[in-house]
């Protein structure tokens, strides 16, 4: 042993303790610059990640925008950005020390959770935005429809492609819902919450529209002539499916190109028609009313396919002619359709626009034409408004595109109804908002329907406030309540003919004692199936309640009166199932629009 050798011993032949100290602290420096090192590869890959998932998102949205401005080489371009950033991220974020921490217990939470979202946005920009910006050279507004006619060949030919981007991007939505939530950083939850939201509307959007590509071809003549009874409701005196048949007209599709003919006033319906059964639950709840005999009383239920099917048989018995379908539109729908089309002017020279479509068909009309017993000239002036915007919407458009949005838009707010005798195409139309039924399942459920039993026009003056609540998810049952608020918002009564502000569906012992301008309305809950009424109160205080069922949904009615400038509040409690699936409340489509307040917990069981 060398001198050297012998100072860095003791005289047993150990080493001495402050080498032993030096070499501890060498090594946990070099555990901490491993660390450090590893900290550093890591946040790299953090940026990355973020970095990717941020460009990913920009692109993304610069080719839906593309897409909806018709311009498909960029659209193309960006989903093709969208997916090399969603790639990047996605390499970021399943590299080695990513990989290594999303495995340790707590710590690695948010990472997996990361790993997830970034998977979906991968699988989003790469199986469904690319491959529909690659279709939107064919299925893009301004290319299908165009001369005002829609290239239902073209359609028909991409419904296989959509139908497989759909279902991507089901699967898609399946997997964003599951995506774990983290045990820590609010920032990646956020991400988190964001993507499940963003991918469920995507998801619906594209199975909407395969839906429509399968459909909308048959139903618009790609086989042979269509024709299909179009009612337009007038929303100022309420009935289930939105407002009382005001007039029609005959909607004819050929090879994709719409004519409208036989534009009519609801006076031609006037006459009794022979009765008949829709079946035995509709006859039990509405046949007191004579349904099928008298339009007035057609629609009261929400249920689209029963008014569909009345109207359908009282043309047939009218004219001899079967139609194909029905369709139903109310003023507020027309004020979107003007606003992509532009103003129509009337043969007296008048403008009916976007801005006042709704208070000239709803409210002004009624002003210019007083006389209840004299009506033949308000109803040619509605009648003249319709086939002026028929005219317009059955010629070509400036921007398709702009049309397509308004009529989405109107759709969404259920102020187009449609129904198709043939049954294959009826199922497909329930798969979308289009349809309006009452569905036939269990899942948590609230539908408020409004009936002007007045038999006046004040419902334009209705404004209504919906709130549905419920308990949690333990046990069998939960207490829910559903409050619904009533405004008559009507202030100046003076100016309105009686049969505007009148009494006349009022019982005559007391119709004298109630201001003109007061609304006599039937508000009607239909329930979760199973579901027990325990109270209905009125401003706070019991009040009558009828029940029925309907489709399997209970029905719980009161009949209110409300003054003008006052306030109903109507208060069901109920005792109802606990069942799986989201709480729906279908908003029936008045003259003004409701959102609802809905604080109702999923439940899984």
């Amino acid at each position: 042993m060398d001198d050297h050798e012998a100072d860095l011993t003791d005289d047993d032949g150990d080493e001495h303790p402050w080498y032993r100290r030096r070499r501890v602290v060498w090594g946990s420096l070099g555990v901490l610059f491993v660390l450090v090192l590893f900290g550093g590869w890591l946040g790299l890959r953090a940026y990355q990640a973020k970095a990717g998932l941020e460009e990913a998102r920009s692109s993304a949205q610069q080719a839906k925008d593309a897409l909806l401005q018709g311009n498909t080489k960029d659209a193309s371009r960006f989903a093709t950005e969208a997916q090399s950033h969603a790639q990047e991220a996605r390499d970021a974020t399943h590299s080695v020390p990513w990989n290594i921490v999303s495995v340790v217990p707590w710590l690695g939470s948010p990472f997996r959770t990361g790993q997830q979202i970034s998977d979906v946005v991968l699988g989003l920009a790469a199986e469904v935005l690319k491959p529909v910006a690659e279709a939107g050279a064919t299925v893009a507004p301004d290319q299908l429809l165009a001369n005002g006619r829609l290239d239902v060949t073209a359609l028909r030919n991409e419904e296989p492609v959509l139908t497989k981007i759909a279902a991507d991007a089901t699967r898609l939505d399946a997997a964003a819902q599951a995506i774990s939530e983290p045990r820590y950083l609010s920032t990646i939850d956020n991400a988190r919450s964001q993507l499940q939201a963003q991918a469920s509307d995507i998801s619906g959007l594209l199975s909407n529209t395969a839906v429509a590509a399968r459909l909308a071809p048959s139903m618009m003549g790609a086989d042979g002539p269509r024709s299909y009874f179009m009612g337009f409701q007038t929303n100022a005196e309420a009935r289930g499916t939105g407002g009382l048949l005001g007039g029609f007209g005959i909607l004819r599709f050929d090879d994709g190109k719409p004519t409208v003919d036989t534009l009519a006033p609801n006076t031609d319906f006037s006459k009794a028609f022979p009765p008949f059964s829709i079946n035995q639950e509709f006859d039990d709840q509405y046949g007191f009313t004579n349904p099928t005999s008298d339009f007035r009383n057609s629609n009261q239920s929400s249920h689209f396919p029963y008014a569909a099917q009345i109207w359908k048989r009282m043309w047939a018995q009218r004219t001899g002619m079967n139609v194909d379908g029905v369709i139903a539109i109310d003023p507020v729908a027309l004020s979107y359709i003007l606003g992509a089309t532009g103003p129509v002017t009337m043969p007296n020279g008048e403008t009916v626009t976007k801005d006042n479509v709704v208070e000239l068909t709803e409210s002004t009309v009624y002003a210019r034409f007083p006389d209840p017993a004299d009506q033949s000239g308000r109803k040619q002036y509605l009648q003249d408004i319709a086939t002026e915007v028929v005219k317009k919407i059955t010629k070509p458009v400036e921007s398709p595109r702009k049309l397509v949005n308004a009529l989405g838009r109107a759709i969404s707010e259920r102020r187009i109804s449609v129904w198709s005798a043939n049954p294959t195409d009826q199922k497909l139309l329930e798969e979308t908002p289009l349809a309006h039924t009452i569905p036939d399942d269990p899942a948590p459920y609230a539908e408020v329907v409004t009936n002007n039993l007045g038999g006046n026009k004040m419902d334009y003056y209705l404004d209504q406030q919906i709130e549905y609540v419920a308990d949690g998810c333990d046990g069998d049952k939960r207490s829910s309540t559903v409050t619904v608020r009533l405004t008559n918002t009507l202030k100046d009564v003076a100016g309105l003919p009686d049969y505007v502000a009148g009494r006349l569906g009022f019982f005559p012992e007391i119709a004298g004692d109630i201001p003109r301008g007061t609304m006599f309305t039937s508000v009607r809950l239909l329930a979760t199936k199973g579901a027990e009424v325990n109270s209905v109160l009125a401003n706070g205080k019991r009040t009558r309640v009828f029940g029925s069922v309907e489709r399997g949904h209970p029905s719980f009615e009161s009949q209110i009166a409300i003054p003008p400038g006052q306030t109903i509040e109507l208060t069901f409690r109920l005792t109802e199932p606990i069942v799986p699936g989201e709480a729906r409340v279908p908003i029936q489509p008045l003259a003004r629009n409701v959102t609802p307040k809905v604080s109702v917990p999923v439940c899984s069981k």
